[in-house]
């Protein structure tokens, strides 16, 4: 059923499985524990940091498949994306497994997309199993947007840290908790944010936009949730939403971004936090769905939110568009959340 530009499942498929691996910053880190893999060698024994990030979403994909007690075979599908060009570090992940792939580019928020795409896919009957995985590597990243690391340039304060890790999650029509009961995929909103050291600004207003679209579109309200995560916001966009939000009516008081929980600031060095692909997806499988699968929270929202530039459009200096995709996740079937006092 679909109520504006939120697609509600009347018979919500599941996670089934999901995993998360991290580098050796995310092994410092307040989840590093949550983890299902930490690698040291951030470069994976590889001659580059690109076929290194391969490497990690390789053996995400491998952990959740296992944890799942499944084959690559029989997956119907797999939803992937990266920050490389192309989506390179997907597609090479992908020579491995003899599976349908579909390559996905929505920066950072291309682990709710795919997680989106995956439900409505299964959900329709059209996909048995679909997976959803995203992944990032502060190297290759550094490389490919801002300046060689053997630059050694100084990070503003509004920089914000790339994820070095993957995350992977497996879906299919049923299988327990966590749910996935309603999905609004975002609009591209461009507030001429032009700073590329500035990512929270330009993601700020699309991640507002979509939250306001959800709750128009279903007439929940911030307090059925035990929280609303956004993917890589930081502390500068964070402020940001925060306040926009506050402006239309819409005070949130149980929000948390994945780029504040994956990271220290005080103690790491991240400047204003955590950002990346593998940001929004590591701190989802390994934080978000185990508490709904273990019951630590019932209902949450998670956002990934993304920056649509490109080397190419930053160089000719055109403002940064943004986006914003939602997942709403449950610990509890409609029916069951309904005899507890919830809504809907």
């Amino acid at each position: 059923m679909r109520k504006g530009d939120t697609i509600l499942f009347e018979a919500p498929p599941s996670a089934v499985a999901y995993a998360a691996v991290g580098g050796k910053k995310e092994a410092e880190g307040p989840l590093a524990d949550a983890f299902d893999m930490l690698i040291a060698d951030t470069q994976c024994g590889e001659k580059t940091w690109e076929k290194a990030e391969s490497d990690f979403a390789r053996y995400c994909l491998e952990t959740a498949l296992k944890k799942g007690r499944l084959q690559a075979g029989a997956l119907d599908a797999v939803f992937a994306g990266d920050l490389q060009c192309q989506c390179t570090a997907s597609a090479y992940t992908m020579r491995g497994f003899d599976t349908p792939y579909l390559g996905l580019y929505g920066a950072c928020s291309t682990m709710a997309e795919g997680f989106g795409l995956a439900a409505c896919m299964v959900a329709g009957g059209h996909m048995q199993y679909a997976a959803a995985m995203s992944s990032s590597h502060f190297c290759a990243a550094e490389r490919q947007f801002r300046t060689p690391l053997d630059y050694g340039g100084k990070r503003t304060p509004t920089a914000q840290w790339t994820v070095t890790g993957a995350g992977a999650a497996i879906l299919a029509p049923a299988g327990g908790p966590p749910y996935v009961r309603a999905v609004t995929f975002g609009r591209v909103r461009d507030y001429n944010v032009t700073d590329i050291n500035n990512m929270g600004a330009a993601m700020a207003p699309a991640a507002c936009e979509t939250i306001l679209r959800y709750f128009a579109d279903t007439g929940e309200k911030p307090e059925h949730f035990d929280a609303i995560f956004t993917g890589d916001l930081g502390f500068v966009g964070r402020t940001l939403l925060l306040q926009l939000l506050k402006e239309e009516g819409l005070p949130l008081e149980n929000h948390q971004d994945c780029g504040l929980l994956v990271y220290d600031r005080d103690a790491q060095n991240v400047q204003a936090g955590g950002s990346g692909a593998g940001c929004s997806a590591t701190v989802l499988c390994c934080h978000v769905l185990p508490a709904l699968r273990e019951a630590r929270m019932k209902r949450v929202l998670f956002l990934s939110t993304g920056a649509l530039m490109s080397q190419t459009t930053f160089l000719q200096g055109e403002s940064i568009p943004g986006i914003a995709h939602l997942i709403e996740l449950s610990s509890e079937l409609p029916e069951e959340t309904e005899k507890g006092g919830g809504v809907r």
